[in-house]
């Protein structure tokens, strides 16, 4: 029999190797083919009597990078298609059934496959995420590839789901519970010298010898039974109810909520699974992990997950916004003028890329400065295990420290990282474009100065545009890229390709004041300074922006940008716009934390929190000296200022569609989550709105308006689509940009 995506071999031992490639793509994943080959497999391994176990491996240079998720989508969707067409209570039982019977396909290959009474061994030959490890794990025995870059992982509760297929029960069955727990709810990867010092890999060896070890396991006498499916099988935690699992899960379940605040049904189910699984025999566990998948699977939380932190960040990573008529050049160097924190950061990522970098400031210390940056950095990798000396050395020989223009000769791309003030950005855009080729793209990085401003001191307009990066750069995943009105279509291009070459995610927004991302936090901080000044205790603001879902609160997330920037900005706007546009309470917090205290936030130690050099940070006791009255805590509307931190940002965000600042709903979720931590869960700013549903929003933003004031009256776009029970993702389908530019 042939296999669509498999080969078969057997040796003269009786040993069937199975070797997934997959045709046509650069990583093997689960489709629906897949799983049809596999059980298939399983049952030829099972019944044929010449076989006497199973070696399965990889013909990619990878394992697998685990389930194409988009197949849950569909079957999301043919659920509720079932649903909505049902017309009795059997119909809406079959849906449900089948619902439950295809959510746990994979679940139960595996435990056919781990109870077939032959041998099988996993040869992981590189990366295994999500599916392809729980395959392994249901595997009599694991030998991995020595590759420092293979990683192992169940990350599917970073998309909102659980490993559904047999992870959360095979885990803690092989590993202590405490562990089990925290490898389950963090997603986090393992090299495999991790893997098996937790004894989740039995053996690492040589890449050549991969496939003959597993073999020779089978050969040796290996048995084809799991552990927990022998008698007198013990739980390496203990049991639940026993002196050590009383010591295990009053605290897990603590540290969870303290972590999650219970906004995330993945992570709450994975700690059910793991409680009630090892109460049961295996064949049961594996039932309650199906059934929490089944639920998971249905929640408004993992759809908007899968779909914003899956599907779509894909779709932008690959390009989704690039202009498909214009060839794809590569990117060889990059010209960064600035080497202080952003542009040493910009550095980093682009040498680290393979991609040569001349950076160039005032004086040449200050340059150097900026390459020590990259030193420390990859200095730190290497401690770690993480990087080589050689690849070390190779990525700083890539980075040139220069204060002379002439230098920039020959880059394809210039990255301006200077200090946010118009006439400093005109200086060194002229003075580069003196020396850079006709075709070479000039890209700002800045946070809120109008790209099409900014343009006007270049003699190339066209080859103008903002690439706005997030501190720490080499951390943070978002690059906004901004088109000025006259920036062409080839500048956008390069700009994507160079956010590509350095795995960044990109997303594409017009010009305005702040464009997207920092005009939208720039409300959250907003609303955090003007809850303080109404006399709500400063640790409730916090703790309320951390239960709504936002990374920080408010007032440290300004410490972090810097409260003297939230004054500057202020001040610009009632230059700008006038008096109307600053609102007094929030100038009178600014005025004194800045002018009259200096308190300017962590960069001086001292702001919204004090910052010791020992020690952790903690709010400023003295903050509440700044409020004009002081509420009582007891009697605040807790909920309602939580809608507060989350409707205004994602008002801002329906703003900025309605403007044309955004065009596409993919980047506004995307960006939201990845530029400034907006609620995961709730998939991004727009899809908050369409959770909720635009009339129920609508109506919540009129009531804080009737309290709190007009920026939380609805615009007419939303209005509108309240009216007709529009959605965001169902008007304005992905893909389609609505609008060209901002209006």
């Amino acid at each position: 029999m042939t296999y669509k995506n498999f080969t078969l071999d057997i040796d003269a031992d009786g040993i069937a190797l199975v070797t997934w490639d997959m045709p046509g793509k650069s990583m093997n994943v689960f489709d629906a083919s897949v799983m049809d080959d596999l059980e298939a497999i399983i049952a030829r391994v099972t019944e044929d009597a010449a076989i006497k176990g199973a070696v399965v491996t990889s013909g990619k240079d990878t394992f697998s990078g685990g389930a194409d998720l988009t197949m849950l989508q569909g079957l999301l969707g043919e659920f509720h298609r079932m649903r909505a067409a049902a017309k009795s209570e059997e119909d809406e039982t079959a849906a449900m059934q089948r619902m439950f019977d295809e959510s746990r396909r994979m679940s139960q290959l595996w435990r056919r496959l781990e109870t077939c009474g032959k041998p099988w061994v996993a040869a992981i030959n590189g990366t295994a995420m999500g599916g392809a490890l729980e395959l392994a794990l249901s595997c009599h025995h694991r030998v991995a590839a020595d590759n420092d870059k293979t990683r192992l992982a169940l990350p599917e509760v970073k998309v909102g789901l659980f490993p559904g297929a047999g992870g959360t029960q095979r885990v803690p069955r092989m590993i202590p519970t405490p562990d089990a727990l925290q490898f389950l709810l963090q997603g986090r990867e393992l090299r495999v010298g991790q893997a098996k010092s937790m004894r989740l890999i039995d053996q690492v060896v040589p890449a050549d010898a991969l496939v003959e070890t597993a073999k020779a396991w089978i050969r040796d006498g290996g048995k084809g039974v799991q552990p927990w499916d022998k008698d007198g099988f013990k739980l390496p935690g203990g049991k639940v109810y026993s002196p050590a699992g009383f010591q295990i899960f009053p605290p897990a379940n603590a540290i969870y909520r303290r972590e999650t605040f219970d906004n995330y049904p993945a992570a709450r189910a994975i700690m059910s699974c793991v409680y009630e699984g090892l109460m049961l025999p295996m064949d049961q566990a594996l039932t309650v992990e199906s059934r929490y998948f089944a639920n998971v699977l249905q929640t408004k939380e993992a759809a908007s997950m899968i779909r914003s932190l899956f599907v779509s960040m894909q779709e932008l990573n690959k390009g989704a916004r690039r202009p498909a008529d214009v060839p794809a050049e590569p990117i060889r160097k990059v010209g960064i003028l600035g080497a202080g924190f952003m542009g040493a950061g910009v550095a980093y990522v682009t040498a680290r890329a393979g991609i040569d970098v001349v950076l160039i400031d005032r004086d040449i210390e200050a340059a150097e400065r900026g390459k020590a940056y990259s030193d420390t950095l990859v200095s730190k990798a290497v401690s770690r295990g993480r990087s080589t000396p050689e690849a070390k050395e190779a990525l700083l020989s890539r980075i040139r420290t220069t204060t002379d223009y002439a230098d920039l000769e020959g880059c394809d791309l210039i990255v301006e990282a200077v200090f946010e003030d118009k006439d400093i950005k005109a200086d060194v855009t002229q003075k580069a474009e003196a020396v850079i080729g006709k075709s070479a793209i000039f890209g700002s990085n800045t946070s809120t100065l109008p790209i099409t401003e900014l343009a006007k001191a270049s003699a190339r307009p066209k080859n103008f545009i903002g690439i706005h990066f997030f501190s720490p750069v080499d951390k943070m995943m978002l690059v906004e890229i901004i088109m000025g009105k006259k920036t062409s279509d080839e500048a956008l291009a390069r700009a994507l390709d160079y956010c590509r070459a350095i795995r960044k995610t990109p997303i594409v927004v017009n010009d305005s004041r702040g464009f997207y991302t920092s005009r939208v936090v720039g409300t959250y901080i907003r609303e955090g300074h003007l809850m303080l000044m109404e006399g709500v205790p400063a640790a409730m603001i916090e703790n309320l922006g951390r239960m709504a879902g936002m990374p920080v609160g408010p007032l440290a997330l300004n410490d972090e940008v810097a409260v003297d920037l939230a004054w500057k900005i202020l001040q610009a706007t009632r230059k700008d716009l006038g008096d109307t546009a600053v609102d007094p309470a929030q100038e009178t917090l600014l005025e004194e934390m800045v002018v009259k205290r200096g308190r300017l936030g962590r960069k001086n130690g001292k702001g919204f929190y004090d910052y010791p050099d020992k020690g952790k940070k903690h709010l400023w006791p003295d903050l509440a000296e700044l409020q004009p009255v002081h509420l009582d805590p007891d009697l605040i509307d807790k909920e309602e200022l939580e809608h507060r931190l989350l409707a205004i940002q994602a008002l801002e965000t329906a703003r900025c569609f309605a403007e044309g600042v955004l065009t596409d709903v993919r980047e506004a979720d995307v960006g939201s989550i990845l530029g400034f931590g907006y609620a995961p869960f709730a998939g991004g700013t727009l899809s908050y709105i369409d959770n909720m549903g635009l009339k129920a929003f609508v109506e919540m933003c009129n009531k804080l308006a009737r309290k709190h004031g007009p920026r939380f009256r609805p615009n007419k776009l939303l209005k509108e689509m309240a009216a007709n029970g529009e959605t965001f993702y169902g008007r304005f389908p992905p893909g389609k940009p609505e609008r060209r530019q901002a209006a």
